[in-house]
């Protein structure tokens, strides 16, 4: 019986069922930042987040708070991934938000999450044809 040990010094292996856990736990702070107020949400799924909010501005917030408290545990946001916008107001142009480094994050028409591509439009609404 052979038996390998492997040493990490940062982090748990990809792929491994303790990744999602230790996300959630990491990021339990977080998802409180939203539990007072009805106009923003957030959604933590694996290594995903998802911000929403009913506005720009309340979404550049939750963002900034975001940043922060990744900063505080060491991680970062990749900025490469989409942002959309959903609503009655969606073809009204709108500033882009700003990261607190400077970053402009633009609007987008569709994203993938987890496997769904949404779109942009004035209701909630998927596309199936990818």
């Amino acid at each position: 019986m052979v038996i390998s040990y492997r040493n990490y010094s940062l982090g748990v292996r990809q792929g491994s069922v303790l990744s999602p856990l230790l996300f959630a736990v990491y990021l339990d702070e977080l998802s409180k930042t939203c539990s007072l107020t009805s106009d923003c949400s957030i959604i933590l799924y694996a290594d995903d987040i998802l911000l929403l909010s009913l506005s720009v501005t309340r979404l550049e917030q939750l963002l900034h708070a975001c940043e922060c408290e990744l900063t505080w545990l060491d991680m970062s946001i990749n900025f490469s991934k989409s942002r959309f916008r959903i609503g009655p107001r969606c073809d009204v142009p709108a500033a882009g938000v700003n990261s607190l480094s400077g970053q402009s994050l633009p609007w987008v028409n569709e994203m993938r999450y987890l496997g769904v591509y949404i779109v942009r439009s004035r209701s909630m609404k998927c596309s199936l044809d990818a």
